[in-house]
C-alpha cells in the first residue's frame, strides 16, 4: 500500500498547477452587494477564461447571490477572503439549473444528478475551487428534490462528475442542502482545509480514485461528515481506490456551530432518530468495490464513530485505520458490515471485507447500547480484521434485562428482516453483550485493549456468533466468549 500512496501523492502534486490570468468577476458586472444576481457575471468570467486557455476567476470580498454557476476546464474559482457565494432565492423568472436526466434507479435522487447544484461541472479537467471565502446556501438548499414557493431549488453546493485533476482548498461550505461536496467519478482529486458546517451530508466521495482529504473540519449533525461511496450513479461500476483521509476532525454539533464557534448541542437526534452523526464512513452506496482505504490521524467528537458498510456487491478490502482519537460517541465505536441489501442491477457479487487493520484508537465516552460490531451474514463475509493498541471507555449501564424488553430489533440473529435493509448500528438493536459482538466473520483479531466503564454493565463483555478463529490478545479485563 506505502508504493500505492507515494504514487498518488505524486500524481496529484503533478496534477493540480495553478492557474495563472486572473479574471476579476467585477469586470464582468458582479456586484457582490448582497441584491444583484452574481451568477451572470461570474458564468462570463469562466467563459471568457476557458476561451483564453484557462485561468483564475476571482471572486473579490462581497456577498454575491447566485444561481448556478458552471465550471469549466482549466479554471481556479478562486474565492478571497469575505467573499461569500450565496445560494441564492427562486423567482418565478430565475432559479437554479435542472437535473439532468440520468437512468440509474438504484440510489436516491441527490446521488443521481449534478446540474441541479449551486456549483457543477461535468467532465472536466485541471479545475479548482480555492480561497478564504465562503459558499453559503442558508435558507436554500436542502435536501431531495426541493423546492421554494413551488419553484425548483438546487440541493447540493458543488457537484463534479467524471473530472479530474480537481482541486478544493481553504474555503468555508455553510448549510449546503443534501451535499456541501458530491463528486462522483472525480480521479486525481485533493481536498485539504477546508471548514464544512452543513445540514446534510459534507464530503461525499463517490466512486473516485487517487484521492487525498486533509486537514478539514466538517460538522455534520444530521447526516455523514466524511463518507466514501460506490454508487451506481454513473450507470457502471467504478471503485474508490487509493484514499488518504488524514488531519481532519469530524463532529456532530447544531449546525452552525462550529462556524460561528459556540459548538452548541440542543439537538440530540439526527433525522433517523439516532444521536447525531458527523462520522467518517465507508458506505452505504457500494456497488462498486472499496480498495487501498487510509483513515489516519483523525478525531470524532459527539457523533457516530468509524462505520465501514458493504451491503451492494462491494469488495472491501486493504482499510488501514491509525491514529484516531473519538470522544462523545453515540453509537457503535467500531462498525463492520458485511450485509445483503443488494440495491444494484441484477448479478452484483455477494458484499464482502477483508483486510482491516484499525490501530492505535482512544475512545472516550461511548454509547454502551451497540457495543462495537463486525458482522457479515450468509452471503456476506468479513475476514482477516486486526484491532489493535485500543484504548476503549463505554458508558455502561446497560443491564440483560434492557436486552430482553427492547422492541423493533433482534440482538442475537442477522436474519432479522431490518438486517437486510439500512446499515445502522441501532438496526442491531441493543446488543447482548457490552464491548463486541461478533458474527458470521472469520480471522479476527482483538490485541493490546484496554476496556473500562463509567457505570457497570452486567452484560458479558463478547458475544460470537458463526465465527471462526477469533483471537484475543492482551486484552484487560479478559473477554469471555
Amino acid at each position: 500500500m506505502r508504493k500505492t500512496i507515494l504514487l498518488l501523492l505524486a500524481l496529484t502534486a503533478a496534477a493540480l498547477c495553478p492557474a495563472q490570468h486572473v479574471y476579476d468577476v467585477r469586470d464582468f458586472g458582479a456586484k457582490g452587494n448582497g441584491v444583484h444576481i452574481d451568477s451572470h457575471a461570474i458564468n462570463a468570467a469562466i467563459e471568457q477564461a476557458a476561451h483564453e486557455g484557462g485561468g483564475m476567476v476571482r471572486v473579490p470580498e462581497g456577498v454575491y447571490p447566485c444561481y448556478s454557476i458552471r465550471l469549466k476546464s482549466n479554471i481556479t474559482l478562486q474565492l478571497d477572503s469575505g467573499a461569500i457565494v450565496k445560494a441564492a432565492m427562486p423567482t418565478a423568472e430565475e432559479s437554479y439549473d435542472l437535473p439532468e436526466e440520468n437512468l440509474s434507479r438504484y440510489q436516491d435522487f441527490g446521488h443521481s444528478h449534478w446540474k441541479n447544484s449551486l456549483i457543477w461541472g461535468i467532465g472536466l479537467h485541471n479545475i479548482a475551487i480555492t480561497g478564504k471565502g465562503r459558499i453559503d446556501g442558508s435558507g436554500v438548499l436542502s435536501r431531495g428534490r426541493p423546492t421554494l414557493n413551488g419553484l425548483p431549488v438546487a440541493n447540493k453546493a458543488v457537484a463534479l462528475r467524471e473530472c479530474r485533476q480537481v482541486r478544493l482548498a481553504d474555503i468555508e461550505m455553510l448549510n449546503c442542502g443534501h451535499f456541501a461536496l458530491l463528486l462522483t467519478g472525480v480521479d486525481s482529486l485533493m481536498i485539504e482545509r477546508l471548514t464544512v458546517d452543513t445540514n446534510r451530508d459534507g464530503l461525499d466521495i463517490d466512486c473516485c480514485e487517487d484521492v487525498i482529504i486533509r486537514d478539514c473540519r466538517v460538522n455534520t449533525l444530521n447526516d455523514d461528515a466524511i463518507v466514501l461511496k460506490t454508487s451506481y450513479g454513473l450507470n457502471r461500476l467504478k471503485p474508490t481506490a487509493n484514499v488518504i483521509i488524514e488531519n481532519c476532525h469530524v463532529t456532530g454539533y447544531d449546525v452552525g456551530t462550529l462556524m460561528d464557534g459556540t459548538l452548541t448541542t440542543l439537538q440530540t437526534k439526527a433525522p433517523d432518530q439516532d444521536g447525531p452523526t458527523g462520522r467518517i464512513k465507508l458506505g452505504t452506496e457500494s456497488n462498486g468495490d472499496f480498495r487501498n482505504i487510509i483513515i489516519r490521524n483523525c478525531s470524532f467528537t459527539h457523533c457516530r464513530g468509524l462505520a465501514l458498510e458493504t451491503v451492494d456487491g462491494s469488495q472491501m478490502e486493504n482499510i488501514m485505520v491509525a491514529n484516531i482519537r473519538m470522544k462523545e460517541i453515540n453509537n457503535a465505536p467500531f462498525y463492520i458490515r458485511a450485509g445483503s441489501r443488494n440495491r444494484g442491477p441484477e448479478g452484483l457479487p455477494a458484499s464482502t471485507v477483508k483486510n482491516v487493520s484499525i490501530d492505535n484508537v482512544t475512545v472516550e465516552d461511548a454509547d454502551s447500547r451497540y457495543a462495537s460490531i463486525i458482522a457479515g451474514n450468509a452471503t456476506g463475509s468479513i475476514e482477516n480484521v486486526t484491532l489493535s493498541n485500543i484504548r476503549l471507555q463505554y458508558r455502561g449501564g446497560i443491564t440483560m434485562e434492557d436486552v430482553k424488553n427492547q422492541r423493533g430489533a433482534n440482538p442475537f440473529f442477522l436474519d432479522n428482516p431490518r438486517m437486510k435493509g439500512y446499515p445502522e448500528p441501532s438496526a442491531h438493536g441493543i446488543q447482548p453483550a457490552s464491548c463486541f459482538v461478533i458474527s458470521d466473520a472469520k480471522d479476527i483479531t482483538l490485541k493490546d485493549i484496554e476496556i473500562s466503564f463509567i457505570r457497570p454493565d452486567e452484560r458479558p463483555k463478547m458475544v460470537l456468533t458463526n465465527t471462526e478463529r477469533v483471537t484475543t490478545e492482551r486484552v484487560t479485563p479478559a473477554l469471555q466468549p
